[in-house]
């Protein structure tokens, strides 16, 4: 069984084949879906795509940090009513992207406390997403840090110093494309993390691995995730997937 940790499957993107999409993974034995938010104008595409798929696709909830603007505090409240209504297994995706929006910090950083304590009452994971941002992250995480916050680095793009900091706050890393990319650069350090920190992802339809770069990534292409990191690691490609399925099993408590 392997685990896709975060895709965007309910997407326009997908909307013309989402069946394909799911068969082609299901096929590599691909089976369960991990499904971020982003914010409210995609809760009932997040929603329907749960129904269809009830006992595969598991939802989360949280608004994604270029999505606080100034009506954050309206989607935030949007993001506690879709936890007392639905069953959710993460806060997410929720973090600072200080690569779109430089002037939106104080409040990114505002939302992204917010949804920590939110994570932390409800003993929930968080799903974060960092671009440009690991200091301002980490200063957060400082204030926040507690016996049951946990969660995954999403994307994963820091380098050996980052990752090292990202597990100490109890965080896995969420491996996807980048470590294909020949400027991804975290393949060269990788191999020195253990593979209990690590979770898989494609972050499906963006950063899909060669020979699909550039082009609409899906859940099937986690099996080319796989291949390089059993050249990373020099272990079957058996033992990838035992280890990391059963780091996101525990990690969102959810039973498969």
């Amino acid at each position: 069984m392997v685990i896709d940790t975060h895709t965007h499957l309910y997407l326009k993107e997908f909307a013309a084949d989402i069946d394909d999409v799911i068969n082609r993974a299901k096929n590599l034995k691909i089976n369960n879906f991990f499904l971020p938010a982003i914010d409210s104008s995609y809760t009932e595409s997040m929603i329907a795509l749960k129904n269809a798929y009830p006992d595969i696709m598991h939802l989360m909830a949280g608004l994604h940090p270029c999505s606080v603007k100034d009506n954050y505090l309206d989607e935030l409240s949007h993001v506690k009513n879709v936890l007392k209504n639905h069953a959710i297994v993460a806060i997410g995706e929720i973090g600072i992207d200080l690569y779109w929006d430089k002037s939106t910090l104080n409040i990114q950083k505002k939302a992204f406390a917010f949804q920590i304590r939110l994570a932390k009452d409800l003993n929930l994971p968080i799903v974060i997403h960092c671009r440009n941002a690991f200091d301002e992250i980490f200063e957060v995480l400082e204030k926040e840090k507690s016996e049951n916050l946990r969660g995954i680095f999403h994307c994963f793009s820091g380098n050996y110093d980052q990752a090292l900091k990202a597990i100490s706050f109890n965080m896995k890393l969420g491996i996807g494309g980048v470590v294909t990319f020949k400027n991804g650069k975290i393949d060269k350090f990788l191999k020195k993390i253990p593979l209990d920190n690590l979770v898989l992802e494609t972050d499906s339809p963006y950063l899909a691995p060669p020979p699909f770069r550039g082009k609409r990534n899906e859940s099937s292409y986690l099996s080319i995730i796989i291949d390089k990191l059993t050249e990373v690691y020099e272990i079957p490609a058996e033992k990838i997937i035992e280890i990391t399925s059963t780091n996101a099993i525990e990690l969102f408590k959810i039973k498969v």
